[in-house]
């Protein structure tokens, strides 16, 4: 009993660490994540509401100049026009006026300081008084906000008065509301004193604001735009405090941290897998090989005229300490990445040579094929090192194959050096996985290699409509016109094999058809029952 729980507290222990990493990694991805999306949505926030001021500062002017223009037009008509002043006549023509108008209130008569007539008020027993107009024009034009006849109204009225006549006219300002939470304000320069007048509106909450000039930005706690007339000398200003920008678009921030929560809590949470899942797969590994936990695995090549094995190919393969099951798709990358790729070659040699090595020296026709890692090429030891391995345990170079995967080959000139040494010394070479992508018939020419492992795909492609079926008869005539031998990988079904069974020249096979990756115990078990007949031939790999 004492024995078996250290492994369990072991991986009880790397179980909550790794909890607690994830936990850890996630909780600070998702507080970075809101904190950094809080502030990337304060100021994209602030940066909207600033774009938006400017629209409606633009429009609201835009709609302002069509009233004023509109007053001004009518200001000058009522000047030109020939009737007596304040007669029946004159009135009827002030109303015409007002009625064929949109926004015009009343127009009349105006004398020193105060109305004599309008359309509105009539004929007046004496003049109105209106007071001193609270700004001039550069034209002369007299403005008057809330001109005295119309204060208490429920419409702000704005009068523009020149040559003894004048006009009133509902101006245009955006009114505030729910969905638009901006303040406005309209103001226009006088021309006595120079200084802005503020007409309509809230006067702005922010100190500093050129009210003269078109601009927009933040100032102190709030955010304003300003945009002046073309035409005439008034200026719109719209803005907001800060704090009213951030309530208005509250859902918009939420939004943000929420999404920016989101996504950093699934970083931290996907960084913590990929560190815990690489990390701890990487030192697992290397203590697996350090202690020669790693099991190989190895798979018939049997020729598809006697049905026979001729050959095997030996796989490796390794179960964690997790007890979980990693295939080499993962375990094999991992160790190219890291470097020590290397060391897995030759552990599946020794393991290779150790089983199969009294056979061997009985059979020599009988042959072991390994794969050897791209890295494997161009290590100046690797050679040395597999020459002296198979001289220690009596085999003949022969007896052992030696697999380069077709992407292996890619540097050309390392591939052909290497291959051309393993020729001297006496080896079988073969292409793994062909038809991926990188030999054609000159560079197949120029490696010299002794067989070729067509790829499973090419295999499963069989009684269907897949345009690699077609290759397949081209890639046997190639191997012919080479005097390669072939082996194809990936035989699971009678159909697949009758298929490359009749073929002119020999074809040897490996696949789930013929068996499964197997421990040496259950290979040898097989040989037995094959009556350990096994014509010369060659073995590749199949399933990783």
């Amino acid at each position: 009993m004492g024995p078996r729980c250290v492994p369990v507290k072991s991986m009880m222990r790397t179980l909550k660490q790794r909890v607690l990493l994830t936990l850890i990694a996630t909780f600070v991805g998702a507080t970075l994540g809101a904190t950094g999306g809080g502030i990337l949505g304060f100021y994209l926030t602030l940066l909207v509401t600033e774009q938006r001021l400017v629209w409606h500062a633009a429009n609201t002017t835009t709609k302002a100049d069509a009233r004023v223009t509109e007053a001004v037009s009518a200001l000058a008509a009522a000047s030109g026009a020939s009737y007596s002043a304040c007669s029946d006549s004159e009135l009827a023509y002030f109303r015409v006026l007002i009625f064929e108008a949109k926004f015009l209130k009343d127009a009349g008569r105006m004398k020193a300081g105060g109305i004599d007539c309008s359309a509105d008020l009539g004929r007046l027993a004496k003049p109105m008084q209106t007071g001193n107009p609270d700004a001039t024009t550069p034209f002369g034009t007299q403005v008057f906000k809330n001109l005295a006849p119309y204060q208490g109204k429920d419409q702000d009225v704005i009068a523009l008065g020149a040559g003894g006549f004048f006009v009133a006219y509902v101006p245009y300002l955006q009114l505030n509301s729910e969905s638009d939470p901006y303040h406005y304000t309209e103001t226009l320069t006088d021309h006595l004193s120079g200084q802005p007048i503020s007409l309509l509106g809230e006067p702005p909450a922010l100190t500093g604001v050129a009210l003269v000039t078109n601009g927009h930005g933040r100032l102190g706690n709030g955010i304003y735009a300003t945009n002046c007339s073309s035409k005439y000398v008034n200026c719109v200003h719209a803005f907001i405090s800060i704090h009213e920008a951030l309530q208005a678009d509250r859902i918009q921030l939420w939004v943000y941290l929420l999404l920016s929560g989101l996504t950093g809590a699934f970083l931290g949470f996907s960084w913590a897998m990929l560190y815990v899942r690489n990390r701890s797969l990487d030192q697992q590994l290397r203590r697996a090989i350090r202690n020669d936990k790693l099991r190989v695995a190895y798979q018939p090549v049997v020729d598809l005229v006697s049905k026979r094995i001729v050959g095997a190919e030996a796989l490796a393969r390794w179960n964690s300490e997790d007890d979980l099951v990693i295939g080499p798709d993962v375990f094999i990358p991992i160790a190219e990445e890291q470097g020590f790729v290397g060391e897995i070659t030759r552990l599946v040699l020794r393991h290779a040579l150790r089983d199969f090595g009294d056979m061997l020296r009985r059979n020599p026709e009988f042959r072991v094929n390994i794969n050897i890692a791209v890295s494997d090429l161009s290590d100046p030891e690797f050679l040395p090192m597999l020459e002296q391995t198979l001289h220690d345990a009596n085999v003949p170079p022969s007896s052992l194959g030696i697999e380069i995967t077709e992407s292996g080959t890619a540097r050309q000139q390392v591939a052909i050096d290497a291959i051309q040494q393993m020729h001297r010394n006496g080896h079988s070479v073969f292409i793994d996985d062909f038809g991926t992508g990188y030999s054609s018939l000159a560079y197949l020419h120029a490696l010299s290699v002794d067989a070729i492992k067509i790829d499973k795909a090419f295999t499963q492609a069989i009684g269907t409509e897949a345009v690699t079926v077609s290759i397949l008869p081209q890639i046997l005539a190639m191997a012919e016109a080479l005097k390669l031998q072939v082996v194809v990988e990936g035989v699971e079904t009678a159909q697949q094999g009758s298929y490359f069974a009749g073929s002119t020249q020999p074809v040897f096979a490996q696949g789930w058809l013929f068996g499964r990756p197997v421990p040496f115990d259950e290979f040898h078990r097989i040989l037995d029952q094959d009556g350990e007949k096994a014509l010369a031939g060659s073995g590749t790999t199949d399933e990783a």
